[in-house]
């Protein structure tokens, strides 16, 4: 199943030099592990609430491949260059599968919580 991993980044509007070197050389760090941007450097609009800063959307083809790029040695070099200077948390999240039905989720919680288990 498809993984994102997500980034709310904060302090994103002076980049510097380690910034500028660690956007250049990501790509790299991605490729072997099937990751793509679908989100980057891209102007926010808030509709509800106000967002703290930029966010990132990274696809990878599943959870898997998303934990193999963060834990790469490649990747773990690059990590300081954002760190010391972007402030932000970073998550990985499963996709919904093809055909995924909300209501149906929503039964199965109904029901639990009938249980008492939600």
């Amino acid at each position: 199943m498809t993984a994102y991993a997500i980034a709310a980044l904060r302090n994103t509007t002076v980049p510097n030099e380690e910034v500028f070197d660690y956007m250049e050389r990501i790509q790299s760090t991605l490729d072997p592990f099937g990751g793509r941007f679908l989100v980057h450097g891209a102007q926010l609009e808030d509709i509800e609430g106000s967002w703290p800063g930029g966010v990132v959307v990274i696809s990878f083809p599943d959870k898997a491949a998303a934990h193999g790029w963060y834990d790469s040695d490649a990747y773990q070099e690059l990590i300081p260059l954002r760190t010391r200077n972007l402030d932000g948390e970073v998550i990985f999240v499963e996709g919904v599968p093809e055909g995924y039905d909300p209501s149906s989720t929503a039964a199965r919680m109904r029901a639990e919580a009938g249980r008492g288990r939600v």
